[in-house]
């Protein structure tokens, strides 16, 4: 490697490739901190849970939804409104909604021949408030 790169590698007397020690991603102990790791593994949720986790993850990580996401926190909207609000077109509004309807993150009612949506629960706008809050930090 050069001198200008940013990132070393250097070899282990084990064979093991290592970032440069400077690194703090890395870990240059060679014990196992074996209590910590068992009272961490004991909480850990299953895989299948942390997957579904990283789904609602997926979901949050759209510009477009996160955007219907919090106009639905400040009022009650039909397709039509939030088409208006964010110069889209109804059909693009209509599919957001449905991948947010089908992850349980808006719930729709219909009066007549309007269907309005609203926030699922109030757990959708904490998570939308509290990332707001860390983001503006």
């Amino acid at each position: 490697m050069n001198n200008n790169s940013t990132i070393q590698l250097y070899l282990e007397s084990d064979g093991e490739i290592m970032q440069d020690a400077n690194n703090i991603d890395s870990c240059d102990c060679a014990v196992i901190h074996e209590e910590v790791v068992n009272q961490v593994r004991a909480k850990m949720p299953e895989d299948d849970i942390l997957m579904d986790l990283a789904d609602a993850f997926k979901i949050f990580s759209d510009f477009t939804r996160v955007k219907i996401l919090y106009a639905l926190i400040q009022a009650e909207m039909c397709v039509c409104d939030i088409s208006s609000l964010l110069g889209m077109t109804k059909s693009s509004v209509s599919h957001q909604l449905r991948v947010l309807r089908q992850s349980n993150l808006v719930k729709y009612r219909k009066e007549g021949r309007v269907i309005y949506y609203s926030i699922a629960d109030s757990h959708v706008e904490l998570i939308i408030k509290q990332c707001m809050e860390h983001v503006m930090e």
